[in-house]
């Protein structure tokens, strides 16, 4: 998936400039709140609650695959819902949620949205792969864990690859629902205080990562073989 330079020079601009505007956007709010970070922190997960369990994880199945970062999701659902629902209900639902998000991107990318997302995959600079059929569930794993294309793209590149619906969804959903798990008990370990839980949800990504690039190369290496 090679990016020419200019491509990747535009993509570093745009998201440069989302950046710098999002950071004056949450500038704006707390000076706007009186510099009460916590406040507005506090404000903003109680109307988070207040939408309720139904509302929270219907968006949450829908709203990453348009591109809503799926951390606005599983950094909340843990200080939000654990005290009403218990975390393993929470954990229970977002993996659910993650389920019908994984199906529905795959849809978009291979039907509903596939000729417009085509010439949006090339006007960002991914080269869609000519992928052999044994070559499908390697294909799926080094998309999930390599850095880069965020969570929706990488649905959309497989998508549009043409991986079996099968392969791409289990592979994914064990991937995504492992990151997903550790950014839920991080984000309720860090809105509840709690200094050790915070320290095994740094521990479970240490771990996710380390197993992430063995898996990578892995992969790789095992890539390189075959075409050898």
């Amino acid at each position: 998936m090679e990016q020419p330079n200019h491509r990747r020079g535009m993509k570093l601009a745009v998201l440069a400039v989302l950046g710098l505007a999002g950071l004056a956007v949450a500038w704006w709010l707390w000076r706007s709140h009186g510099g009460d970070l916590r406040g507005l922190v506090d404000r903003g997960l109680t109307q988070v609650r207040e939408m309720g369990a139904v509302t929270f994880f219907a968006l949450m199945a829908v709203l990453p695959a348009l591109g809503c970062p799926l951390t606005v999701f599983t950094l909340t659902a843990g200080p939000v819902f654990a005290p009403t629902l218990g975390m393993p209900m929470v954990l229970l639902l977002v993996w659910l949620s993650l389920a019908l998000n994984l199906a529905l991107s795959y849809w978009l990318a291979r039907h509903a949205l596939r000729p417009w997302l085509a010439r949006l995959m090339s006007w960002l600079g991914y080269t869609l792969p000519e992928v052999k059929v044994s070559d499908h569930r390697g294909m799926v794993i080094l998309v999930r864990v390599t850095p880069g294309p965020p969570y929706v793209l990488q649905s959309y590149l497989l998508g549009l690859a043409g991986i079996p619906f099968g392969t791409y969804f289990f592979i994914s959903w064990v991937i995504s629902s492992l990151y997903a798990c550790a950014f839920v008990l991080f984000g309720d370990a860090l809105m509840q205080g709690r200094g050790k839980m915070v320290l095994v949800a740094v521990g479970l990504f240490a771990a996710l990562t380390v197993g992430v690039q063995l898996l990578r190369r892995h992969y790789r290496r095992r890539k390189e073989k075959v075409g050898a």
